[in-house]
């Protein structure tokens, strides 16, 4: 391969994962301010998946009308600094690294161009490269909904659904630590690992709807966007909450009129969207939680860059348990 070139996945336009295709591509540049992170591993998550699809067309507005504005997927990634630009101070070649590109995408390659300043930290050296390239995803979101958005407080009741995948394995763990009860929702297969990570109670959902139930919970957590917030707000408490990071224009409605007319609120928010600075200083938060011993990183399959497109096909399937990592270099 000439020395200007490397492997990359490139997505040729919206649809399913076939659309991903493993190549061999520029080698980027980094500016001024600009850092070269050679890529050990990257993310291959379920918002990326979404992304992929370009629905809810609105959200085309942000990466692409037509097709991909970056045609290289993925935004978490862990990697050992290359190179870096002349005005760089904070990074140095050779320092381990992790975070996110947020709407810039590109990770699912072997180098990538991120700011300095942008959502990037040194890697502890206690946090493998494979679970550090999925600590934006998981847990940074998981992180920024219940503490920042949700404010949960100690003695709240908790539910999570969806609670075997990335967010939800998070989302058990950061609500304990948090002081909450929590009720994790999720299949009867992974009843046992959901109670490892903490919760209080499961629900297994092919046997019972948690809507239908008697409990009532001060936030409602739809890691996966499966209840709406029509259906789930019969489980909230008087001034209960209801968030997802899952997109959908229904969502969007309710969110206006739960903020005019009532008590229960819907919430939801793109997280990437946030600005790097506030990014930075969550994921911080986030980072020390896992140096005190109170956040684990669940990797359910690891698959190498070339095998992009089966990761993201085993992710529609809508089974996985915790993060599917791409493992870039050895």
């Amino acid at each position: 391969m000439k020395a200007n070139q490397m492997k990359a996945i490139v997505a040729s336009g919206y649809g399913t994962p076939e659309v991903l295709k493993f190549t061999s591509v520029e080698k980027p540049i980094p500016g001024p301010k600009d850092v070269l992170v050679k890529v050990m591993a990257s993310a291959a998550t379920t918002a990326d998946a979404m992304m992929l699809t370009g629905k809810p067309y609105v959200a085309r507005l942000f990466v692409g009308l037509t097709k991909p504005k970056h045609p290289i997927p993925g935004t978490g990634f862990a990697g050992v600094v290359e190179a870096v630009g002349s005005e760089v101070t904070q990074f140095a070649v050779g320092d381990e690294v992790f975070g996110e590109t947020t709407l810039g995408f590109s990770t699912n390659a072997e180098y990538v161009v991120v700011p300095a300043n942008g959502v990037m930290l040194p890697k502890p050296t206690s946090l493998p490269f494979a679970e550090a390239a999925s600590y934006c995803d998981g847990h940074l979101t998981s992180y920024n909904f219940l503490k920042r958005i949700a404010q949960v407080q100690s003695g709240q009741r908790v539910l999570v659904n969806g609670a075997a995948g990335s967010l939800g394995t998070s989302a058990i763990q950061i609500a304990k630590y948090l002081g909450a009860h929590v009720t994790g929702v999720c299949s009867s297969k992974n009843t046992g690992m959901v109670k490892s990570l903490g919760a209080d109670e499961v629900i297994d959902y092919q046997k019972q709807d948690f809507t239908r139930l008697t409990a009532q919970y001060d936030v409602i957590f739809d890691t996966v966007g499966k209840t709406p917030f029509a259906k789930a707000k019969k489980a909230l408490t008087e001034r209960g909450m209801y968030l997802s990071p899952v997109l959908r224009f229904s969502l969007l409605m309710h969110m206006i009129t739960s903020s005019l007319f009532g008590k229960k609120k819907a919430k939801f928010e793109a997280t990437g969207a946030n600005a790097d600075d506030t990014l930075k200083t969550t994921l911080l938060e986030v980072i020390e939680l896992h140096n005190n011993g109170h956040l684990k990183t669940v990797i359910d399959r690891q698959y190498p860059l070339e095998r992009v497109a089966e990761a993201h096909h085993y992710i529609a399937c809508g089974h996985k348990k915790g993060n599917v990592v791409i493992v870039v270099a050895a």
